[in-house]
């Protein structure tokens, strides 16, 4: 298989070039060239949203493209346009953030969706992201798989999730763990993404599938306890009912990453129905081996995880969790 993988050198792009590369695939990386793509790799380099951008992709042939692009959905059109005789199909990594908020608990590929459009400059995520699939369907019809990913945990996160609760719980000593611990949470591991994506893509898979772990994989509990055995077990998770973390003005999500009150912002996130995934082979690791990854990957890079120029770093000031300890 030849693949032309959009990005590649970040998160969940360079997750999914490891995975074709592991599969003996031929990958072409086109980036900015900001960073190094997986060894084994042939890079092109091009800026999708400078005039001529993608002259470097003028020329040759794939079997596949993915394409993790989330802002301006101009950029997903020219590109699809522009291979669409010359790819036999196109990923477009989407997000369950397209579904029309708040999408209730149980929610299918056949929910309501946001407005986008594949000509509209970049606007806000969901929009955004919409509009890229709208671009992909376009340029591709059903030869497009639009995986609308929840949210997304493991090695290369360049979010912060994760690695901000791995390196807090490694510090020691009380931890603000917001409650309830039995709190169901949905996630994909990164790995299990690009693996479902190849599969589902060289099985000749098309339309919307949503890629999460089902619900009831993982709660905060096992994650946040998973996260106090890799790090040494120095912490002690001290269990905070929602309504007082809620009442001292935390920010769900942002400054307690990860965690959502049990309101429609969670069925939101958290309720979303994967049957279709499941049934077409997703299959999801263990959370401690997720975080046990995650915590190995985070070390090598001395405990400092990249973080994206376009979100702002996550977690809660020490000030504040030590406030409502009453420590």
């Amino acid at each position: 298989m030849k693949l032309l993988m959009l990005g590649g050198t970040e998160f969940v792009g360079r997750a999914i070039t490891e995975d074709a590369l592991a599969r003996g695939w031929e990958v072409t990386v086109f980036h900015r060239g900001r960073h190094a793509p997986a060894p084994g790799t042939r890079a092109l380099h091009g800026d999708r949203t400078a005039p001529g951008g993608l002259a470097a992709l003028s020329e040759g042939r794939w079997d596949l493209v993915v394409d993790t692009w989330g802002g301006a959905p101009t950029a997903v059109r020219d590109s699809a346009r522009l291979l669409g005789g010359r790819a036999g199909r196109y990923v477009y990594i989407s997000s369950r953030s397209v579904y029309a908020y708040p999408a209730p608990a149980g929610q299918t590929e056949d929910g309501l969706l946001v407005d986008g459009s594949a000509d509209a400059a970049s606007t806000a995520y969901a929009e955004d992201k919409r509009g890229g699939e709208l671009a992909a369907l376009d340029a591709f019809a059903d030869r497009a798989l639009l995986v609308r990913a929840g949210l997304i945990l493991g090695p290369y996160e360049n979010v912060g999730r994760l690695p901000w609760w791995l390196n807090r719980i490694a510090r020691g000593g009380p931890v603000l763990a917001p409650g309830p611990r039995d709190l169901p949470i949905q996630y994909i591991d990164v790995r299990d993404l690009a693996r479902w994506t190849l599969d589902a893509a060289g099985a000749g898979l098309g339309g919307p599938y949503n890629l999460v772990a089902p619900v009831g994989h993982a709660t905060m509990g096992t994650l946040l306890d998973a996260c106090a055995a890799v790090t040494g077990g120095a912490a002690d998770l001290r269990w905070t009912d929602p309504a007082a973390i809620l009442a001292a003005g935390v920010e769900p999500w942002t400054e307690l990453p990860v965690w959502l009150p049990g309101d429609e912002s969670y069925d939101h996130m958290f309720g979303g129905d994967v049957t279709r995934a499941l049934e077409t082979g997703l299959r999801c690791r263990p959370v401690a081996e997720t975080v046990a990854d995650t915590w190995a990957w985070l070390c090598s890079l001395g405990g400092r995880a990249p973080q994206r120029p376009d979100r702002p770093a996550p977690g809660l000031d020490a000030e504040r969790e030590a406030a409502l300890l009453g420590l």
